[in-house]
């Protein structure tokens, strides 16, 4: 068993982080699967080396050794802490870093591990042309990458160069992983079957759903999500990790609307 407890970020870290998460292994090892976010994390086992997890373009495997406590950071798309290499030389990547002060300082007080680590985690800067091209890419607005690159005033090859400096992968690898991401959002919610699911979250149809999912993670929905396609059955909360999809799609009146997006 593992225990995982999800949280959304402090006020002045929310442009820049998704969510934060502290998550405990129990007796044995623990099998983690880390999923294509568009974003970095930053994971600290508590007495051990921190590392940066860099943009996934597939599923990672990794075992958790057991009674491991282990403090995470989901950044936004576009958003990163001070990084030792441009962005698009980590992604796939799963680097130890070099400063491990906030690391003892989380050792050092392993029961408010969350607040030490919002209270001195340093960010750098969004491109504020890359975070609207992000905000145009989610999935609830279909939209292709030249009508974005000329919103911006930009080529789509001066789009494209931007999101590898600033996020890691091209906009369209980008805009693939917020869709599937809007679909794990709204099975979370349960938010209707899995034809619809697949149909509001962008693709033509299940198959096409299915055929992502299979190259994102390496398992069909119905196992990724513990034996059911509408609705995520791992016994983990992530709403607080879904809400910046879930208040965008939510816009719709006929979802009913999780307690934590109001």
């Amino acid at each position: 068993m593992t225990e995982y407890v999800e949280r959304l970020p402090a006020p002045r870290l929310a442009p820049f982080v998704r969510t934060v998460w502290l998550q405990r292994t129990g007796d044995e090892p623990y099998v983690q699967r880390h999923l294509p976010t568009g974003g970095v994390e930053l994971h600290f086992p508590l007495g051990g080396r921190p590392r940066l997890l860099g943009p996934l373009t597939s599923a990672r495997l990794e075992v958790i050794p057991a009674r491991t406590t282990l403090v995470g950071v989901r950044f936004h798309p576009g958003a990163a802490p001070p990084l030792p290499v441009p962005l698009d030389e980590l992604v796939d990547q799963h680097v130890d870093l070099g400063d491990d002060r906030l690391a003892q300082a989380m050792a050092e007080a392993p029961e408010r591990a969350l607040e030490v680590l919002q209270a001195r985690l340093r960010v750098t800067a969004v491109d504020p042309l890359v975070a609207e091209a992000v905000r145009l890419l989610m999935p609830w607005r279909p939209v292709d990458i030249d009508t974005v690159a000329g919103h911006l005033a930009l080529s789509p090859s001066q789009l494209r160069r931007r999101c590898l400096r600033a996020v890691g992968v091209a906009p369209k690898v980008l805009q693939r992983t917020l869709r599937f991401q809007g679909f794990l959002a709204l099975a979370q919610a349960g938010a209707g079957t899995a034809a619809g699911l697949a149909a509001d979250a962008g693709y033509a149809d299940q198959a096409h759903l299915g055929r992502e999912c299979l190259r994102l993670t390496g398992l069909t929905p119905r196992e990724l999500l513990g034996g059911s396609v509408e609705e995520c059955a791992c016994g983990h909360d992530h709403s607080a990790s879904y809400l910046p999809f879930l208040r965008d799609s939510f816009k719709n009146p006929r979802f009913g609307v999780p307690s934590l997006a109001r």
